[in-house]
């Protein structure tokens, strides 16, 4: 379809533009600067602009176009304009390149006033908020964060080197790119540092201020931001990526005192990169790191540090008596083992490495177990297998989230963030399929229990039904509100159940694909499923720290297990049948 820009239009989508050069309704162009139709509106809560999808051809971009009541308002043309001049100068995967047009104005007919437009790269991924969202608002771990603190502050490297300053660093302005690589958008609020500047802020002018709430450091709010302003901002945004939580929630903030409480919340960082981001955090710029050199030089310090101190590191435990509550038993003693926590692994960069050989020690696993019948919780310190050979299978474009294999042994198939479903011939290493349809990220895959149909749950809130042999789409399930995390079957195989971050468990009928039930309980997202082995009850596991059991025929909620510090992310059932192990 063609999308009509005209503010005015009174059907802008309509799908009978779709060839069409102007607009059926209000005669307005379709094809702007000859090249670039517009398909679809993206947002109109953009700052003082509505975003669009637009296309050059066959390439996507992006057009920003401000809305026309800011069109008397100088301050704000020149913002908007100044995004473009920003972005044409420079150039780097981290910063979204624009179009040799840039800025261009358009006028739509019988209108005397310009809509002021920019035209650049669309960027394939998610921002950082949106991206936390869909992992259920997991914190990140420590590699991820030097990694993507390294990747951002190159990105201002180049920034400052060009006398420019971002602003506005933010989560929901920091995108990931399906290959990894971080992007910093949105420099309609960049500043020039030039001499003028400097004098303007020492002398006490009128510089435009930009606030976004808890991100904003103390002098930008006054209206005097700096280079180190954008290192504040940056520190904030990592506080919120380690601990999964606003930096305006005052578990970690405490506004009365002005005081930061963040530490607590991210226990699986190093007091070298804790110590790093509260110096990002400096109430004053002058505290701060001063150039962003100087923080790539700290960033290295602290990964050699770490790299050494895990090197040295010996196992350590120590056993201490805590009380929980549950619904039978009011005050249950609990023996705890507490060790060093893991660290995730993630499978990174499209390629899926798939063990084909012997395993040998190394690194560490925690686990929680709890024994059904006498209800006590265990934490168990174990060794962690590490790879010794490999086979490896490339082919995805963005990180594998999970696999599965056929029952028969010969296949392999893999859920990945390009949005794709690949399966693998085992023998060979070759891709048999390529099951395209998912519009985000494929979460989790499950195959049926009589080996014909794959299940394929999505970032796009929807479970695909796939055809094994085939590759083809069956059947697509709708109903979730956000991400699906986990699919499990019932034990007839008539049923599958569904866990999301919406906060609930559907239940669908698998020939149908129509909704049974929806179980809720759980007051975050739901990242884990489980049947027991008596078949009668259905386990849940959520980043609201808790585990729930229900009856698996009624929904109805029979217990909550407490105990975990941080989100419950996987469960197990012994052989036997008479304990579940909770990983968080």
């Amino acid at each position: 379809m063609s999308y009509c820009i005209n503010p005015l239009c009174l059907q802008p989508d309509d799908p009978g533009n779709m060839t069409n050069l102007v607009c059926r309704h209000c005669g307005s162009d379709l094809l702007l600067q000859g090249r670039y139709r517009v398909m679809r509106l993206l947002s109109d809560q953009s700052g003082f602009g509505k975003v669009y999808e637009a296309y050059n051809g066959a390439v996507p971009k992006i057009l920003k176009v401000l809305k026309p009541e800011h069109n008397s308002k100088s301050k704000i043309i020149e913002l908007f304009r100044q995004e473009a001049a920003v972005l044409s100068q420079l150039t780097h995967p981290g910063i979204p390149q624009i179009d040799p047009e840039g800025y261009f104005q358009f006028f739509p007919r019988h209108s005397k006033e310009p809509l002021h437009c920019i035209i650049m790269e669309k960027i394939d991924g998610l921002n950082l908020k949106q991206w936390m969202r869909q992992q259920g608002n997991h914190p990140i771990l420590e590699p991820q964060a030097l990694k993507w603190l390294k990747q951002i502050v190159e990105i201002l490297h180049l920034v400052h080197q060009e006398n420019y300053f971002h602003r506005d660093i933010k989560p929901e302005n920091i995108m990931l790119r399906a290959n990894g690589q971080l992007v910093l958008i949105d420099f309609g609020t960049a500043r020039e540092l030039t001499y003028t500047y400097l004098a303007e802020i020492g002398g006490g002018g009128s510089v435009t201020k930009i606030s976004s709430h808890g991100y904003t450091p103390p002098e930008q709010e006054k209206g005097y931001a700096v280079p180190q302003s954008d290192f504040y901002a940056l520190g904030r945004t990592f506080v919120y990526l380690l601990t999964g939580k606003s930096v305006t929630d005052q578990s970690v903030y405490d506004p009365l005192n002005d005081q930061f409480h963040w530490r607590d919340h991210a226990p699986q960082i190093s007091e070298q990169l804790a110590d790093f981001i509260d110096s990002l955090m400096a109430p004053t710029a002058a505290a701060r790191p001063q150039k962003t050199q100087q923080i790539l030089n700290d960033l290295a310090n602290i990964y050699s540090l770490i790299s050494i101190s895990k090197a040295n590191n010996n196992i350590e435990g120590s056993t201490t008596n805590q009380s929980f509550k549950t619904k039978s038993q009011p005050n249950i003693s609990i023996e705890t083992e507490f060790v060093k926590p893991p660290r995730r692994r993630w499978w990174l960069g499209g390629i899926l490495a798939l063990v084909v050989g012997l395993f040998g020690a190394g690194g560490w696993l925690l686990y929680k177990s709890y024994n059904a019948s006498l209800r006590k919780y265990q934490e168990i310190y174990a060794q962690e297998l590490s790879v010794v050979d490999t086979k490896t299978f490339t082919g995805h474009s963005s990180w594998v989230n999970y696999l599965v294999i056929s029952p028969d042994g010969q296949q392999l198939v893999s859920a990945s963030a390009d949005k794709n479903i690949k399966i693998w011939d085992l023998n060979t290493g070759e891709a048999i399929h390529t099951l395209e349809g998912h519009n985000s990220y494929v979460n989790y895959l499950a195959i049926s229990p009589d080996g014909q149909q794959l299940f394929s749950a999505s970032a796009d809130k929807t479970i695909k039904i796939w055809d094994l042999n085939t590759g083809q789409e069956i059947r697509t399930i709708q109903g979730h509100k956000s991400y699906i995390n986990h699919l499990a079957f019932s034990p007839d195989g008539q049923q599958l159940f569904s866990a999301s971050a919406d906060k609930t468990i559907k239940i669908w009928d698998i020939n149908t694909g129509q909704e049974i039930r929806t179980i809720q309980g759980h007051k975050s997202s739901i990242n884990f499923l489980l049947i027991s082995q008596n078949e009668q009850q259905l386990f849940s596991a959520s980043a609201d720290k808790t585990i729930k059991i229900w009856d698996i025929n009624t929904g109805e909620e029979l217990d909550t297990l407490k105990g975990h510090e941080s989100f419950v992310n996987s469960l197990a059932i012994s052989p036997d049948g008479q304990r579940l192990f909770s990983a968080r």
